[in-house]
């Protein structure tokens, strides 16, 4: 934690991390950044779970103090919650705070304009009981029903899973998740030692942190779940014109994703960067043939390029799997 981080809980400011808290069965970890008119109902979704033996942590990297002052009123109902404040941007950096100032021997993750039902964390540490050999679990990110104030034709990033499949070693793998929805045991956070910070929103490879972080899982020989019992609800409506950026911060982050592990000496990385590209400019090139003209997705087919190409400002550890700064 930086020197300005701050970590508080009810009638507390502190400038350093809380004493570790006796374990509980799970954390979960909201990151926020100047998204005061959604965080509310996310945090409240999180807060009044079915589940016993949990807190919530919410991680924000506002550039205001209006979200602080919406989950300080949370607080004072929901005394398992808790609010920290970092000055630095970045998600992947988000995520590893989150997670040194947690205990919860689960920790799941969701996005500040999502909902989660009732029994979304009673459905995780379920899988997590029942299943001993699953270090990841992503579940579906679905679009609600009800998107009243929202004008306009536009985009809801969603991820559904129609039926419960295992990624691993023995069963094959494929590049897939979303941030919004995810959960990991504490001691594969431990093993991977967290996320990419370089990788993910607001770092300077944009994206892609989750899918680095379900690839490292991989690599450990571990096994991800697909679980679609596991749904969280996103209102994160795109609008038709944010949704180019949006597509080129995604082809940037995978394309610095997929490159870095292509550098550590991966043949298999090398495999899926390349079936990706593929992948993609058959399709738009269908589209183009088809309709006359380009679609989206050749921006994101291009910044594909433009990540591996801003990856190389960056050193890569190869035992680990991180990027690094490079040595002047």
């Amino acid at each position: 934690m930086g020197e300005n981080d701050v970590l508080e809980t009810p009638g507390a400011r502190q400038h350093k991390a809380l004493p570790t808290r006796t374990a509980l069965a799970a954390s979960v970890v909201i990151c926020t950044r100047d998204r005061p008119d959604t965080i509310g109902r996310a945090v409240e979704s999180v807060a009044s779970q079915s589940a016993t033996s949990f807190d919530v942590l919410v991680v924000d990297q506002s550039r205001s103090n209006e979200t602080q002052r919406i989950i300080q009123e949370y607080m004072q109902h929901y005394p398992h919650v808790r609010y920290l404040h970092l000055d630095r941007a970045g998600l992947s950096h988000a995520y590893n705070i989150g997670i040194k100032n947690t205990s919860g021997a689960v920790l799941a993750f969701t996005d500040d304009d999502c909902v989660a039902p009732p029994l979304w964390l009673a459905t995780i540490t379920r899988c997590f009981d029942e299943q001993a050999d699953v270090a990841l679990i992503y579940g579906q990110v679905l679009s609600p029903t009800d998107m009243t104030g929202v004008e306009g034709d536009g985009v809801i990033p969603t991820l559904p899973i129609p039926q419960r499949k295992w990624l691993n070693q023995r069963d094959g793998f494929q590049v897939f998740g979303m941030g919004a929805n995810f959960a990991v045991r504490r001691s594969v956070c431990e093993q991977l030692e967290g996320f990419d910070e370089v990788l993910g929103g607001g770092g300077p490879l944009k994206s892609s942190q989750d899918y680095d972080f379900a690839y490292r899982v991989f690599r450990a020989g571990r096994t991800i779940l697909l679980e679609p019992d596991m749904v969280i609800y996103h209102y994160g409506f795109r609008s038709l014109g944010q949704w180019p950026s949006t597509l080129k911060a995604y082809g940037i982050g995978d394309g610095a994703f997929y490159f870095k592990h292509v550098r550590a000496g991966d043949l298999y990385a090398a495999r899926l960067l390349l079936g990706k590209i593929c992948l993609h400019s058959a399709r738009e090139l269908k589209h183009l043939i088809e309709r006359g003209r380009a679609g989206a997705r050749w921006e994101y087919v291009g910044h594909i390029f433009v990540g591996m190409y801003h990856s190389l400002h960056f050193g890569v550890d190869r035992r680990r799997r991180l990027y690094v700064a490079r040595s002047l």
